[in-house]
């Protein structure tokens, strides 16, 4: 096999790598970027384009049968509520019944593991292997957790781990102390859930600790702290003479659980965000809600600084374990609230003192917040002098613009690098005249710089499935356009040496592996790889 060696050129512009490669650490990614987003046209599917050093392989997709399947559950990215005469999902439109589809569950956030001991499956004879894949499925009823068994034949790939009551799911993330995965549903009434990873699966309900709500990204830290990030819309910020805009009220915060000890999903406090003003004062809804508000322009304004602070919302050691709603109590507590902060990640080498998150923001072209205060999106730098600290300082890293609108998931490439991955939707799509992308950012960089942009990796296409899903609009029940989720490196480490940011990632070189899934039409999980055709000697997993 062949070898990658990475680093990422200031601009978003074609660069060889001998120009790059002598002055970067050898595991920083060398990557030519992809000049321009696929375009969105009307009955066409365009191919997906990465960059020429890198290549891609299906893991799993939609229409791949479930080695353990059930009456609604059989295929990886279908419900069988609608099925054609042979008792199989329509995954494609019939002549006779043109807006008649099989619901799409939409696999979502990736989590990678490898248990040298090997798991269990369906089939008690079978061996397994040692590498998987879990994810959580953000639609269907009922909700589930699926298992790609990266070793395994065709018959036996794809495992369903459980079934829940909400089909909301969508952040995963391994807490290598309870031994269990962390799935986060993004609707406010329904659980987080922790689920053992063997089959068949135990699955817990922490809606008395970690709580409800509109939840999507959730990391451990060193200290076995759980951060999550929460998405959830805001109303409509009204305009001139009372009219409503597209710009919408923050509504979404950052949250901390912090267990009695490292692994307590049961016992512990949750806290919220609270990021103060110049003046001392604390960032609130109420202080976001006019249009362009002085707190929410200087918040997006690069070189500012702020204070801030954990404020526990609720201790299960007062306030009991009956299930809570935490945007409720963020709100009562004067948490900060963000223009939905889908994601977040902890930069590698810095000792859980660095955090990343993004805010997804308004996703509509036309919002008059884009340019000045978030609309379009922006990632933050959460830092602190510890994990459990309980104040730091946030700053703006990145302020987005029409072309790197809407970022989603998140993973760090390096010690430098990061990539978030768009999920813009039909609408700015259309608007934009752009499907989504993936971009690499560089932690050193000075983004308020002139010139100094990111470099885009990945030109996300449109299969035929989503394509058809797009024209169809509600009228089928699908999501249209494919989005970018659940982007994932990670060597698979199950102990708390693996969690992200603990070791620095060497994408390609010893066990360290990168997946992410195309969302919607066909639902397709890939493994990035080297492309053989442009790269030199990459390392075997482990």
């Amino acid at each position: 096999m062949k070898r990658v060696l990475w680093a990422l050129p200031v601009a978003a512009v074609a660069i060889g790598v001998g120009a790059v490669a002598s002055a970067q650490p050898p595991n920083a990614p060398v990557l030519t970027g992809v000049d321009s987003a696929n375009t969105k046209s009307a009955g066409f599917a365009p191919a997906t384009r990465l960059s020429p050093e890198l290549s891609q392989a299906v893991v799993a997709q939609g229409s791949m049968k479930l080695e353990n399947p059930t009456a609604q559950i059989a295929y990886y990215g279908y419900d069988s509520d609608k099925v054609n005469s042979a008792g199989e999902p329509i995954m494609v439109p019939l002549p006779d019944a043109p807006t008649v589809e099989a619901h799409k569950t939409e696999p979502d956030k990736n989590t990678y593991l490898v248990f040298k001991k090997g798991l269990e499956g369906a089939d008690p004879d079978y061996n397994y292997g040692t590498h998987f894949l879990f994810q959580g499925h953000e639609s269907g009823t009922p909700g589930y957790v699926t298992r790609v068994n990266l070793d395994a034949d065709a018959a036996h790939r794809i495992t369903l781990l459980a079934t829940v009551p909400s089909g909301d799911i969508d952040g995963s993330t391994w807490d290598p102390w309870a031994k269990r995965i962390l799935l986060t549903t993004e609707n406010a009434a329904a659980p987080t859930y922790a689920v053992t990873p063997d089959y068949p699966a135990t699955v817990t309900d922490l809606s008395g600790s970690v709580g409800r709500g509109g939840y999507e990204g959730i990391q451990n830290d060193s200290d076995g702290n759980l951060w999550i990030a929460e998405d959830i819309g805001g109303a409509n910020k009204v305009g001139a003479g009372g009219a409503a805009t597209t710009a919408k009220v923050p509504n979404s915060y950052l949250f901390r659980y912090v267990p009695r000890r490292p692994g307590d999903l049961a016992n512990g406090e949750l806290q919220v965000l609270q990021v103060s003003n110049a003046a001392g004062q604390p960032i609130t809804q109420a202080s976001q809600t006019p249009l362009n508000s002085a707190d929410q322009l200087a918040l997006h304004a690069y070189h500012a600084t702020f204070h801030t602070r954990w404020v526990t919302i609720h201790d299960t050691a007062t306030d009991g374990t009956a299930a809570l709603t935490a945007n409720a109590l963020a709100l009562a507590r004067g948490g900060t609230p963000f223009k939905r902060p889908e994601n977040g990640a902890f930069r590698p080498g810095s000792h859980f003192q660095d955090f990343y998150f993004d805010e997804t923001g308004d996703t509509n072209a036309t919002s008059p917040e884009n340019d000045t205060a978030g609309g379009w999106g922006s990632v933050f730098r959460l830092h602190q002098s510890r994990p459990s600290a309980d104040t730091g300082t946030l700053s703006l890293f990145y302020k987005a613009d029409e072309a790197t609108a809407a970022f989603d998931n998140v993973t760090f490439l390096s010690k430098n690098l990061v990539t978030f991955v768009q999920d813009a939707g039909d609408t700015l799509h259309s608007q934009a005249n752009a499907l989504d992308s993936g971009w690499v950012l560089d932690a050193t960089k000075d983004y308020s710089r002139a010139g100094v942009r990111p470099l885009r990796w990945l030109a996300e296409g449109r299969d035929a499935s989503a394509t058809i899903d797009s024209a169809c609009g509600t009228a089928c029940g699908n999501d249209g356009d494919n989005e970018i989720t659940g982007i994932h490196t990670s060597n698979g480490d199950p102990s708390k040496n693996g969690i992200l940011g603990a070791a620095t990632p060497r994408p390609f070189q010893n066990g360290w592996r990168i997946f992410y899934t195309r969302q919607h039409g066909d639902n397709v999980t890939y493994e990035v790889i080297p492309n053989p055709t442009t790269v030199t000697n990459v390392g075997k997993h482990d």
